[in-house]
């Protein structure tokens, strides 16, 4: 029950021993020295702009409830990510899947993910940002568990595994959600700062992922000459545990958090959320899809660096590749602040096209580390994009409706970045997809990578069309 048309009395909450009209009055009046925290965490007074209560109880509790959705949304992409790099080692263990069924194993999450977004980001001012958090937390354990249960029995059916990988999509949902959540904590000045430290830390789960399973799946087979599958899910529940203990023990509900499904449909209504979003599926939707399968890529076409043994354990390179796109996002926002969003994003797609195409023409050489590089590159180009396109989106909202019309341009823009992001992720299905279909028609993956470059190129020349032009407002204003 919201807090807001409670009657119960200060005191029945720890508060004071107001009446629940003096109760109302004081709520009227939005002390500034303390927070007013009701029953189930619900905070009534939250005031980031006003400065008196930011530099007091404001920063601190915006900060510890940063930190939580940060650790929280990094399990989500963790989660989100486990077949990307368990699929590798299904094979090894007697489970019998083709090819192209390993390409939906690691398409799947990505496409649930996508289209959990827009729900997810409803839900926040539906039940509370903590509620909400905790509830999120815990549904990962349904892909964990699962995988814990069943990756032990190589006769699992494969219409199981395909569930389970939807299931994983839980964890794609988890960024809407976080970053609906932090927007209503911090002021406008800081809410870019911290929706990129929200948005970073969630990234970093995918590397973390890569990086890990495959330590612990040979680490914890305790000698034995195969994987231990049922690892790749288990070692995550006592995390998943503490996340949802933590959001419950230190994170709070927003009485002031409210769904704006007028500013959703009037942001739907504009033509430049559909291009931005095409442009986020070529950035965002790069990175998620190329680290969904940048671990199968490798197992095909260099499966002597599939993994390498280090002290008994399996270590996969794979993981460098989202790592390095994670950590290149913030400065793709850096970069764009300084000399424009649509520069920075227009160098990084045609970067990106002649990569792929490097990538294409070098395959010839069977060089792993020739490979490997390019991807990384690959990567970084995604990253910095990523930054930088995301940055593009409050810019051109507010270049596109009326200059009086403030609260419109900030309705439209806060929807339309939760409605990019969800549409932006399917590029998450896409890549895997193109690059499935490429190896059956053709038996390579050229083809695909050919797409690509032709993609990035496309975006790039509608990315100047649109927002650098020469003579229009979006090019006058450096967007």
């Amino acid at each position: 029950m919201n807090p807001q048309s409670s009657t119960a009395t200060a005191e029945h909450h720890g508060q004071s021993t107001e009446t629940a009209e003096t109760a109302e009055t004081a709520e009227t009046a939005a002390p500034t020295d303390r927070l007013v925290v009701e029953e189930g965490r619900w905070i009534t007074n939250w005031q980031p702009e006003n400065e008196e209560f930011w530099e007091g109880p404001g920063r601190t509790t915006a900060r510890r409830n940063l930190i939580w959705s940060v650790f929280c949304e990094f399990l989500g992409f963790a989660v989100w990510q486990l077949w990307s790099v368990t699929v590798v080692f299904l094979p090894l263990v007697g489970f019998d899947l083709t090819t192209s069924e390993q390409f939906w194993l690691v398409s799947l999450p990505p496409l649930v993910g996508a289209t959990l977004r827009v729900p997810y980001s409803f839900m926040v001012a539906m039940i509370g940002g903590r509620n909400w958090t905790i509830v999120s937390a815990l549904l990962l354990l349904i892909p964990t568990a699962a995988m814990a249960l069943t990756l032990g029995n190589p006769e699992t059916p494969n219409w199981t595994l395909f569930a389970i990988a939807a299931a994983a999509g839980f964890g794609g949902g988890n960024f809407s959600s976080s970053m609906a959540n932090i927007t209503f904590f911090y002021p406008a000045r800081e809410k870019g700062a911290a929706l990129g430290v929200n948005a970073a830390g969630g990234n970093l789960g995918v590397a973390v992922a890569q990086f890990t399973v495959p330590i612990v799946v040979t680490a914890f087979a305790f000698g034995a000459l195969q994987p231990n599958l049922p690892a790749a899910g288990l070692f995550w529940i006592p995390f998943i545990l503490l996340a949802a203990w933590g959001a419950r023990r230190y994170m709070h509900n927003l009485s002031h958090a409210k769904n704006d499904l007028k500013g959703s449909l009037s942001a739907l209504k504009e033509k430049h959320l559909w291009i931005i979003s095409l442009i986020y599926i070529g950035t965002f939707g790069s990175f998620m899809g190329f680290g969904s399968v940048f671990p199968t890529l490798i197992n095909i076409q260099f499966p002597e660096f599939s993994s390498i043994q280090v002290l008994g354990a399996a270590l996969s390179l794979a993981f460098l590749g989202p790592l390095v796109g994670s950590l290149a996002r913030p400065y793709g926002g850096k970069l764009a602040d300084r000399i424009g969003g649509a520069r920075v994003t227009i160098t990084s797609f045609l970067a990106m096209a002649a990569v792929t195409a490097a990538v294409v023409l070098t395959l010839s050489m069977a060089n792993f580390w020739i490979y490997l590089l390019l991807f990384l590159a690959l990567f970084t180009l995604t990253g910095v994009a990523n930054g930088s396109s995301y940055r593009m989106i409050p810019v051109i909202f507010k270049l596109s409706v009326d200059p009086a019309d403030r609260v419109g341009h900030e309705r439209k823009a806060s929807s339309a970045l939760g409605l990019i992001g969800a549409i932006g992720a399917y590029g998450g299905f896409a890549i895997p997809q193109i690059l499935r279909v490429s190896n059956e028609s053709t038996g390579s993956f050229d083809i695909a990578f050919w797409v690509f470059a032709a993609c990035y190129i496309a975006l790039a020349g509608l990315t100047w069309f649109v927002y650098m032009r020469p003579g229009t407002v979006f090019a006058r204003a450096n967007v």
